[in-house]
């Protein structure tokens, strides 16, 4: 329900090709969650390259501005440095996209002042021309850090009206290099911001596509899922069906041969089905096998796997057992489905559901094969049915010790 609200609102902002950046709320706090991380990991990296830069200028305040380098020197590696590097260190190790923004934003701004200060405290001739490498600090916001566009605006706006206030009142500058020099700036802050627009557009458009694929392969892959489970699951009675059973036993058989233990394996049959059906109907007789499987599935474990084998027969796999721990097991599957009291008067007027089970055993070795233990349960239910019905008749094979004979104490009837 919540992937199909937010698939929703994917579908509307794609639709929408709005000129706004900012999504719906919904999908907005996805976006930030999702791309967080990774932001605040790539603007650290960019502040780091930034910082390197900014105080790679001491070389031009050295060559430029003998007379102030001392003081330049100060402020960008003793001030600008330890600030943005501790800015830095507090977006790496995480903070909330607004605040994030802010302080990335803040550097911009103090790294426009610092270089403000440096170029009116010297009075070296062309000193002045640094300012037209002062829209350096504008790229490096708008497109290096590419700030959110509101963020971006802001911190252009203030930084040009910062640039403003030291470089209008210099007086060592001449007037048409100023003018020069302000257009310049306010051009490069337009086309950045400009860059910056497109560049988060971009990136927000390539975003809502991902997110909407991967909803949708969420579907898609429940939807497989769900195809899969019906696949191999019988529809009537929600248990395993033939197919479940063919994939999983040579899978049990494998392990039991690896562990050296037993398999064990119940054929079940419904007794006197097709008179239940004649009698009451084939509408009747699907709720009769559902309540019939139903019993089946509550009375075994967790461990074995239930299967509707066809019609009214179903087998039950029992991994890791024995002779002695499937005749108690089938007898109490047995007697689950007796105590159901499913009238059966297709048989007779005091006739009830019953089933009859053959069990089998064995120790798989090499050689041997899933095949036979089924082979040999199957000759056990025709020897229960043989025998009257409503009974359980197993039969232990070679390997297991006694195996030439029918073991006799795994027959049991109704009383």
């Amino acid at each position: 329900m919540v992937n199909d609200v937010l698939l929703k609102a994917v579908e509307d902002e794609l639709e929408s090709r709005s000129w706004r950046l900012r999504f719906a709320e919904e999908v907005e706090t996805r976006f930030e969650a999702d791309t967080q991380q990774e932001r605040s990991h790539n603007m650290v990296m960019a502040g780091l390259v930034s910082a390197t830069i900014y105080c790679l200028f001491l070389i031009n305040d050295y060559s430029f501005r003998p007379d102030a380098f001392a003081m330049a020197l100060f402020l960008r590696a003793g001030v600008m440095l330890p600030v943005g590097l501790l800015i830095l260190w507090r977006v790496y190790r995480g903070v909330s996209p607004p605040l994030r923004e802010t302080l990335m934003a803040s550097t911009v701004l103090f790294a426009t002042v610092i270089s403000c200060l440096i170029f009116v405290n010297s009075i070296a001739p062309y000193s002045y021309l640094d300012v037209f490498s002062f829209g350096l600090i504008l790229l490096v916001g708008n497109i290096v850090y590419s700030l959110r566009f509101n963020y971006a605006v802001v911190s252009s706006a203030i930084s040009i009206v910062i640039i403003l206030v030291f470089v209008l009142p210099y007086e060592a500058m001449p007037p048409e290099v100023k003018r020069l020099a302000i257009f310049t700036i306010m051009a490069t802050g337009f086309f950045t911001l400009a860059a910056n627009y497109r560049l988060e557009r971009s990136e927000r458009a390539a975003y809502l596509h991902v997110l909407r694929e991967k909803i949708r392969s969420g579907y898609y892959l429940q939807d497989n899922q769900e195809l899969s489970r019906l696949s191999v699951t019988d529809p009537l009675t929600n248990l395993a069906n033939r197919r479940q059973f063919d994939a999983i036993m040579p899978v049990r058989w494998k392990e039991a041969m690896e562990k050296n233990t037993c398999l064990g394996l119940m054929v079940i049959d419904i007794d006197n089905f097709k008179a239940y059906n004649d009698y009451y109907g084939h509408q009747a007789g699907d709720q009769c096998l559902c309540r019939v499987a139903a019993s089946l599935q509550a009375t075994s474990r967790d461990a074995d796997l239930v299967v509707r084998f066809g019609g009214e027969e179903f087998v039950v796999l029992m991994a890791n057992a024995s002779p002695e721990a499937i005749q108690p097991a089938a007898e109490r599957i047995r007697c689950s489905v007796e105590a159901l009291q499913i009238p059966n008067h297709g048989v007779s007027n005091q006739g009830i559901v019953t089933i009859s089970v053959g069990i089998a055993v064995q120790s798989p070795t090499v050689g041997a094969s899933p095949a036979e233990l089924l082979s040999q349960a199957d000759a056990a239910l025709y020897e229960a049915k043989r025998k009257g019905r409503n009974r359980i008749w197993g039969i232990s094979l070679p390997d297991l010790p006694n195996g030439d004979d029918a073991v006799d104490g795994l027959s049991r009837s109704a009383q």
